[in-house]
């Protein structure tokens, strides 16, 4: 976060931090806005302010203060944090219709150790971003295989792999457009907790049976649901629609192109099976693989289940 801070395309942005001086920049300013939100100042057009008791509240003092005009706030949390409910404490903003985007990073050193942790889990297969960070310290096979391991955990993530600092730091925080295009093969192996489901329909399913069938998804798989996208082709819509979660938080469904390969979806999730996604109801004629199988034989009689 310092870093981002630090270049000038930080400029109007406001950081929410547990505690205001744990930011650590000289030159701060703190003060108190008119809303009793804790602020620090900073030399560059941003804001540092302490998490109130209630995220939502937080987000909304701070855009309703005049003390700087934003352009993003970045929510700073602790490594033990998961990004689908706070998400779901983001709910009561709807109307504002930010634009949200789960930024994680990925120690090119020691992301197996932590692989096992379901927070870990939880926040990788959130992200729509996973930045390799300990380029400085890992040898280019470490870098290699972090990089694999990353785009095994989400593939749905932009893999933000710079050896330039600032370049990473800068990638990290663009903009993320809404693009959905059908997956390449998954290169590296399978994690052992997270599964990466490709899901097509072979029949057109109607918007209602599509909406129940999301929902109980959400339902049956809880916290265990990581992150939902894709396209899918409705019966009773001449438009396909772009459908996507974080957890099972979902954002309201949009028009959307459909891909050259068609339309899919792809559900991550932890300690999930393809027999398990193959159950939800209402029951449909949907196809399932599961992507980054070791075995090409498990992934031919996964990629072979129906649900009818």
């Amino acid at each position: 976060m310092r870093d981002y801070l630090a270049i000038p395309e930080a400029a109007g942005t406001a950081v929410i931090v547990n505690e205001v001086g744990e930011i650590g920049l000289d030159g701060a300013v703190l003060s108190e806005s008119n809303a009793g939100l804790r602020m620090a100042m900073l030399a560059n057009g941003c804001v540092c302010c302490m998490l109130g008791s209630d995220l939502a509240m937080t987000v909304e003092q701070l855009l309703d203060s005049s003390a700087a005009p934003l352009r993003r706030i970045v929510l700073e949390t602790s490594g033990l944090s998961k990004p689908g409910p706070i998400l779901r404490g983001l709910a009561s903003l709807a109307a504002l219709r930010l634009r949200v985007s789960v930024v994680a990073t990925f120690d090119c050193l020691h992301w197996s150790d932590v692989s096992g942790f379901e927070e870990a889990a939880a926040q990788w297969g959130g992200a729509q971003a996973l930045v390799l960070t300990r380029h400085d310290v890992a040898t280019p096979a470490q870098v290699a295989a972090a990089r694999d391991a990353a785009q095994s955990v989400n593939p749905l993530a932009d893999i933000i792999d710079c050896d330039d600092r600032r370049a990473g730091t800068r990638a990290a925080f663009a903009p993320r457009p809404p693009a959905a295009t059908i997956l390449p093969d998954v290169a590296g192996p399978a994690h052992p907790r997270i599964a990466v489901m490709l899901v097509r329909w072979t029949t057109q399913p109607s918007w209602d049976d599509l909406a129940a069938w999301l929902d109980n998804l959400a339902g049956l798989l809880g916290e265990r649901l990581l992150r939902v996208k894709g396209v899918v082709a409705v019966a009773d819509s001449e438009h396909a629609l772009l459908v996507q979660s974080v957890g099972t938080t979902f954002s309201a469904p949009r028009r959307f192109a459909v891909p050259a390969d068609g339309p899919f979806l792809v559900v991550i999730a932890r300690d999930a099976s393809a027999n398990e996604v193959a159950g939800v109801t209402p029951i449909m004629p949907i196809g399932i693989t599961l992507l980054g199988t070791p075995d090409p034989f498990a992934r031919r009689a996964v990629g072979s289940l129906r649900a009818f």
